[in-house]
């Protein structure tokens, strides 16, 4: 049995690697602020014995103290250590809160970082972002990579690129980290993750499901009259970790992009999902712009592919229906 300190835990990975990781005999103590979820996604591991969750923050140095305490007196009783941070700010109108942004995407990662170092955990999965390819987010040749030169819009365009800056850098201080031999671990981007829980953040996807409950009509960014998207489940997102995790080899510092291949544009999007919810002509008003907004994000996943066993499993009209069948 492992014992897996986990940040961000009701979010859409924290709360689905709860949900495996404790049925698979493992035991998880998980924190959140809430700050883009609620109890709602754990609410049913919270009579388990595996499972312990504090409403905590991990900007809060008294809480981070707590976690670590809490890992000191327990540890002996587990094989392994595992330390994985999904905390991060993500409601896409505070990716222009910088002091937001940095604060708990680069100083609290790296102090949570330190701290699985100073209790000696056997690894770390930072859990960053595609958003670190700002508009360099795709090519003609399957998808950006891994070791793709970035193009980040700059401060001049948007301060969205704070959060992306941020982002980035927590991949450094695990490379940092590995290369020192302090620790195990390696950082995900993650494309445009999405659960059937997703109510509060103001993504793409729960915007349209609740415009949609509202009436006949969704209203989209001028941009998505161009955007294209790929979507990653949080089912997939999760399996990811759990594959890097189960090949040690993996958790070299390296950066790995999860997502999947099937793209759609923002307009099919809507009218798919509307379709799914007996809505069969959507009006569709197109009102404000996003700027530093790439028309499309596609990812080449190759290289996790390579060194793990891990595709994704849910299709974008079942991850749909998921969601679809939530309400």
């Amino acid at each position: 049995m492992n014992l897996y300190i986990i940040s961000g835990v009701t979010g859409m990975t924290g709360s689905e690697l709860a949900h495996q990781l404790v049925s698979q005999g493992n035991f998880v103590f998980g924190f959140d602020n809430f700050f883009a979820s609620s109890i709602d996604t754990v609410k049913d591991l919270l009579e388990d014995k595996n499972f312990v969750f504090k409403e905590w923050d991990i900007n809060n140095s008294e809480h981070m103290e707590s976690v670590k305490r809490f890992v000191m007196n327990t540890r002996h009783l587990y094989d392994q250590l595992i330390y994985i941070n999904c905390a991060a700010v993500v409601h896409t109108e505070h990716f222009y809160e910088v002091n937001s942004t940095y604060r708990t995407n680069v100083e609290s990662m790296r102090t949570f970082l330190e701290q699985a170092i100073e209790v000696k955990a056997d690894a770390f999965i930072n859990c960053s972002t595609s958003e670190v390819y700002s508009m360099q987010s795709w090519n003609n040749e399957g998808g950006v990579r891994e070791n793709d030169f970035l193009v980040l819009a700059t401060a001049e365009h948007s301060q969205r690129t704070s959060y992306a800056v941020g982002k980035l850098l927590t991949e450094f201080f695990m490379k940092d980290a590995v290369n020192k031999g302090k620790i195990r671990g390696c950082s995900i981007r993650f494309a445009n993750v999405y659960s059937k829980h997703e109510r509060f953040a103001k993504h793409v996807i729960p915007h349209i499901i609740n415009q949609l409950l509202k009436g006949e009509k969704v209203v989209l960014l001028e941009n998505s009259i161009k955007n294209k998207r790929t979507f990653l489940h949080n089912i997939d997102s999760c399996n990811a970790v759990l594959e890097l995790l189960a090949n040690p080899e993996a958790l070299d510092g390296s950066v790995y992009n999860v997502a999947t291949d099937e793209e759609i544009s923002i307009v099919d999007l809507t009218k798919l999902i509307a379709k799914k919810m007996n809505i069969e002509n959507p009006q569709i008003i197109f009102e404000g712009y996003r700027a530093s907004d790439p028309e499309r994000r596609l990812l080449n996943t190759d290289k996790l592919r390579t060194r793990t066993s891990w595709r994704p499993q849910v299709s974008l009209d079942k991850g749909l229906d998921l969601c679809v069948a939530s309400i």
